[in-house]
């Protein structure tokens, strides 16, 4: 895991090689075990590594291809190198690092074919010395973020935003988008491929973008998953699945640095964990345990582990620890990033990387195997959504009064688009829509991935919940374990998200899904296989603080002060004096949505850190 940076001239000229350095050392968290940087007449390319496999500096990068022909960096992990070295006879190789299994490959099967063969959690920089086209491709899941800007100077590609919009051929131009802005403020992250300036994207998962030295770009898809239905029966899946995770989980325990497994008091990480031990009977479970009864996972994750047999370390910090890493925390948040579980995931990275440098995760479980109880209200109410909104309204009015409904969704929400998105939005739409000085809709990415057809059937209408699911929240999730766990130089490996495990659970959907039980459930059922039924934790554990205990307390100073006190970024398309207000109402008790104050609080703070404002 690492972090590099790009330039790509097309007119010859790179940057200052002072500036360049600057900029690559935005990124040394990401890399501390080695920094370098390569030039060649139109491009130049920086990397600052955390080694993990084959220490030696045979695999350091940038690395060239046998040939000379490709010039590469690349952040992240190919888990199946070791295959792809087999089947490809590369016996010539100097070094045991997958970077260079890669570099082989280049030249074997050129970039396309390359990055189809590929099973791993990626971000890669291809410069084509022959044909001078870079390529920039970004693995299938989205685990590791990709950045780029581009305009008539040329290319800077980044594994930070920040390492992008501060280079000196954007930074006195940038432009902000306000649907984009209107996208963090609702979601909390920046939804690929946009960002909240013109001319800087994201590359999306699994997709390669490639550009010439005249600026002209195309990309491809090397990896999409489905939206649509494949309907295969839990009986006969269940085996399927769990072998996957197993061959998903053995690659993944490749490292020549300590490794271990975050183990929570839920579903995810201890089945994770316990497929784990099978292949690797020392690996150590690692939990963070908290003094808030509400929130604390480390009585059930114990028992996990005493039920595992494992050496289990609980890291135990209080209210106070947690709440001094806030200010530090956001030093890492590259990018505007509204998720407040940040905090306690840096806390345990910062921890956990004091004695291994890989730690397994058991994020994507729940967007993968149907974990989250709104995708069951939208089945259980999807069949309103079928009734003209006139007809539909006094009907809702009506069965409440009656005591035979108790929902009020379909009586607000004219479209089953509007009541799924509402359900991730964080700040209701009124309140949304007058933080903006014009009507401003949401970017067209965004309205796509909410665009849901409610005359489907309800088994398709759940496949398609599950792409929205993966291609959307788990993004954001995504890049809050990514940013935070390289922040302490923490590789985070996440098994669910091993492309294999994703092909087959994209072929599952659950034979029934009309109650809690069913939540799911076939991962509870594996769980079966591991622990005894009694200790198993069937509710759903969120990994949270108590926010607006913070943010009426410890932090309701630093909010007032940056809210009310600092000017605020981008004030050119937000209306000031709405978004000051939404802030006194929350203090006023008028309305309780610490969500949606955070979400303003993390913006300021972003803006100030970064020096915006």
């Amino acid at each position: 895991m690492c972090g590099f940076l790009t330039e790509f001239s097309f007119k010859g000229d790179l940057s200052n090689p002072d500036h360049f350095e600057v900029l690559l050392a935005l990124s040394k968290h990401r890399g501390p075990d080695n920094t370098q940087i390569e030039t060649g007449h139109n491009y130049r390319l920086g990397f600052n590594r955390l080694a993990i496999i084959d220490l030696s500096e045979l695999g350091n990068q940038p690395m060239w291809s046998p040939s000379k022909r490709y010039h590469v960096v690349f952040n992240g992990e190919v888990y199946n190198y070791k295959t792809l070295q087999e089947q490809y006879q590369l016996h010539n190789l100097s070094s045991t690092s997958d970077t260079e299994v890669l570099v082989h490959l280049l030249d074997i099967l050129g970039v396309h074919e390359t990055l189809k063969v590929l099973n791993g959690m990626f971000a890669l920089t291809v410069m084509d010395a022959q044909t001078q086209i870079i390529y920039l491709a970004r693995d299938f899941a989205g685990i590791k973020s990709l950045f780029y800007g581009i305009n008539d100077k040329g290319l800077v590609a980044a594994s930070q935003f920040n390492q992008v919009f501060r280079h000196n051929w954007f930074k006195a131009q940038l432009e902000l988008r306000p649907n984009v802005i209107k996208d963090y403020f609702g979601f909390g992250y920046m939804q690929a491929p946009n960002t909240i300036y013109e001319n800087i994207y994201q590359v999306q998962p699994g997709t390669c973008i490639c550009i010439d030295s005249l600026g002209e770009l195309q990309q491809f898809s090397f990896c999409q998953f489905p939206d649509k239905i494949n309907d295969h029966c839990e009986d006969n899946i269940e085996s399927t699945v769990e072998q996957q995770l197993h061959d998903a989980v053995n690659r993944q325990l490749v490292s020549d640095v300590p490794l271990a497994s975050f183990l929570s008091g839920g579903i995810d990480s201890p089945l994770i964990t316990a497929i784990a031990k099978t292949h690797k009977p020392d690996i150590e479970g690692f939990t963070l345990s908290v003094d808030d009864q509400r929130l604390d996972e480390g009585f059930q994750a114990s028992r996990y582990a005493e039920q595992l047999g494992m050496v289990h370390k609980v890291h135990r910090v209080t209210e106070t620890n947690i709440l001094n890493e806030v200010d530090h925390h956001f030093k890492y948040l590259s990018e505007p990033l509204g998720d407040f579980s940040s905090i306690p995931s840096y806390v345990i990275t910062k921890a956990a990387s004091k004695g291994h440098t890989v730690m397994l995760s058991g994020d994507g479980g729940d967007e993968l195997f149907f974990g989250y109880p709104r995708m069951l209200d939208v089945i259980k109410k999807r069949c309103w959504f079928k009734v003209p909104f006139g007809i539909r309204k006094p009907l809702v009015r009506f069965s409440n009064k009656l005591g035979l409904t108790r929902t009020w969704a379909p009586y607000h929400y004219k479209t089953l688009d509007e009541f799924i998105q509402a359900k991730h939005t964080y700040i209701f739409k009124t309140d949304l829509d007058a933080l903006f000085n014009n009507d401003i809709a949401f970017s067209e990415p965004i309205q796509l991935l909410y665009r849901f057809d409610s005359k489907r059937h309800s088994k398709a209408l759940l496949a398609q919940l599950r792409y929205n699911e993966f291609y959307g929240h788990l993004q954001r999730v995504l890049k809050k374990v990514d940013l935070m766990s390289m922040a302490n130089s923490m590789e985070v490996r996440v098994p669910f998200l091993d492309k294999e495990v994703i092909k087959v659970a994209f072929q599952y959907l659950p034979k029934s899904f009309k109650a809690k039980k069913d939540l799911k459930r076939l991962l509870k059922t594996m769980m079966g296989n591991y622990f005894d039924a009694t200790t198993i934790n069937k509710d759903k554990q969120g990994f949270t603080v108590p926010l607006s205990d913070w943010l009426h307390q410890s932090l309701k100073q630093d909010v007032e002060q940056l809210v009310f006190n600092t000017p605020l970024y981008g004030a050119s398309c937000l209306n000031e004096e709405a978004i000051k207000d939404y802030v006194k109402r929350f203090y006023n008790k008028t309305h309780d949505n610490d969500w949606g104050v955070w979400h303003v609080y993390a913006w300021q703070k972003w803006a100030k850190v970064q020096g915006l404002v």
